[in-house]
C-alpha cells in the first residue's frame, strides 16, 4: 500500500497567548490544520505544521500549550531561533515588539509569517520587506478579510462584470467596546494607548489597504479623520487610564479609476445594520451589500424610483429587492485558509504575493491617514518599490 508523504514544518509561534494569537491562529488554524491531518495537497501529500510556543509568561504559556496539545514551549525567543527544526517564524505580539522579533528572525535565516500591522512607521515596514528580501527568506503577511465569505463574493460579482463600472465603496466598521468598569471590556487595554501601539487607525487602514488593492483598486490618497470618543477607560487590573490613542476614524480614499471609497471604523459605535463589517458597492449596473459571511445583490433592473416626501411615512420598503448571493455550504476559517496558503509557499513555492511589501503598504495607509487628520487635508500615497531577489 502506499504510503502518505507528509512534509512537517517547525513554526516558532510568539505571541499566542493573546486573544488573536490563540484563537484565530493557534487553535482555529494551526490546531485545526493538525486535528485534520495536515494541509492536503495531493492525493496522498500532506503539510503538517509543528509548532512551539514562545512568550513572555511562562505560566500562561504553558495553559496555552497544554490546551492545544502542543508539547513544546519556550520563554527565550534565542533558544527557540537557535533551533534548525523550526524554519518559520510567526509573530502576534503587539505592534511596538514586532519590528525587532522580525528582524531577529530574520537574521537568523526564518521564513517570516506574522501579523499586521507589521510595523508602526513605513520606513521600519519597508526595511523589515529589504531585509527578508536580501536574507532570501520567503515572507507573508496576515490578511485574513481577503477570504471572508462576504469579501470572496464580492471578488466573484466583480469577475463576472455585475457592477458595470464600479462608482463608489461605502464601509462600516465597528460596535461598542465597553470601557472597563462594570462591564468587562472586550479588547485589551493596550488598543486605547498610542504609546503601546494602540489606535483605530493603525488597526484598521491596514485592513483597508489590502481590501481596496487587492478587490477595487490600487489607494491613490487619502483623508482622515480621527477621534478619541472615550477619553478613560479601565484596564485588565481594573484601574483607570487615559486614552491617548484613537476610538474611532473617518476615512475617504480615492482608489484608480476615479473609484471613491469610505470607511466610518470605530469602537465606540452601536450596531445597526446587518453584521460588524458591512460594505456597499454601487456600479453602474447595480449595487451589492457585504457583510463577513452574506452578501446581497440589486441589479439595476429591480433599483427602486423613491420619491422624496417627508410627509407621510415612507412607503418603500428599502430592504426588499435585494437578492442573496448564494455560496459554498460550508467555508473555512479565513485565518486557516491563507495559513494553508502559506504554508504551500514554504513546502511547494506556490505564489504568496500577500508579502511584507503588501504589509508595509497597509502601514504607509495607516501613517497617512495619521498625517492627513493632523495635517486637515488629502494626503498622496506614493508607490511602494518592489525589489527583485537577487
Amino acid at each position: 500500500m502506499e504510503r502518505n508523504q507528509i512534509h512537517t514544518v517547525g513554526i516558532i509561534m510568539n505571541g499566542v497567548t493573546g486573544r488573536m494569537g490563540m484563537n484565530q491562529h493557534l487553535m482555529r488554524s494551526i490546531v485545526a490544520i493538525r486535528k485534520q491531518g495536515g494541509v492536503k495537497i495531493g492525493d496522498r501529500e500532506f503539510i503538517v505544521p509543528e509548532p512551539i510556543l514562545v512568550g513572555r509568561n511562562a505560566e500562561k504559556l504553558e495553559q496555552v500549550a497544554a490546551q492545544a496539545g502542543i508539547e513544546r514551549w519556550t520563554t527565550s525567543l534565542q533558544e527557540a531561533l537557535a533551533d534548525p527544526g523550526y524554519p518559520v517564524y510567526f509573530d502576534a505580539q503587539t505592534t511596538n515588539m514586532r519590528v525587532q522579533s522580525v528582524r531577529q528572525a530574520i537574521d537568523a535565516g526564518k521564513h517570516i509569517y506574522c501579523e499586521k500591522p507589521t510595523a508602526l512607521t513605513t520606513a521600519d515596514a519597508y526595511d523589515l520587506y529589504v531585509r527578508a528580501e536580501q536574507k532570501g527568506v520567503k515572507h507573508g503577511v496576515v490578511q485574513d478579510k481577503l477570504w471572508l465569505p462576504g469579501m470572496l463574493k464580492l471578488r466573484e460579482l466583480i469577475d463576472t462584470g455585475f457592477f458595470g463600472k464600479i462608482l463608489s465603496i461605502r464601509g462600516e466598521f465597528g460596535y461598542w467596546v465597553f470601557e472597563g468598569h462594570g462591564l468587562p471590556a472586550q479588547r485589551p487595554s493596550w488598543n486605547y494607548r498610542k504609546e503601546d501601539g494602540g489606535g483605530i487607525i493603525w488597526d484598521m487602514l491596514c485592513h483597508w489597504r489590502y481590501v481596496l488593492d487587492n478587490l477595487f483598486g490600487h489607494v491613490k490618497s487619502v483623508s482622515c479623520l480621527g477621534a478619541t470618543h472615550i477619553p478613560t477607560r479601565w484596564d485588565e487590573q481594573g484601574k483607570p487610564y487615559a486614552c491617548t490613542a484613537d476610538d474611532a476614524a473617518y476615512s475617504t480614499f480615492r482608489l484608480d479609476n476615479d473609484i471613491v471609497a469610505h470607511f466610518n471604523s470605530s469602537w465606540a459605535v452601536r450596531v445597526r445594520r446587518d453584521d460588524l463589517l458591512t460594505m456597499q458597492v454601487d456600479g453602474i449596473r447595480g449595487s451589492a451589500v457585504a457583510g463577513l459571511r452574506k452578501c446581497w445583490i440589486q441589479p439595476y433592473e429591480a433599483t427602486p424610483r423613491p420619491v422624496w416626501n417627508p410627509d407621510i411615512d415612507q412607503p418603500l420598503n428599502f430592504f426588499e429587492n435585494w437578492i442573496p448571493v448564494p455560496g459554498e455550504p460550508e467555508y473555512e476559517n479565513a485565518f486557516k485558509v491563507e495559513w494553508g496558503l502559506f504554508l504551500r509557499h514554504i513546502v511547494k513555492d506556490e505564489p504568496f504575493p500577500w508579502n511584507l511589501l503588501e504589509g508595509a503598504k497597509g502601514v504607509q495607509l495607516a501613517e497617512k491617514g495619521i498625517e492627513s487628520w493632523e495635517q486637515r487635508t488629502w494626503v498622496d500615497i506614493p508607490e511602494l518599490k518592489s525589489l527583485i531577489r537577487k
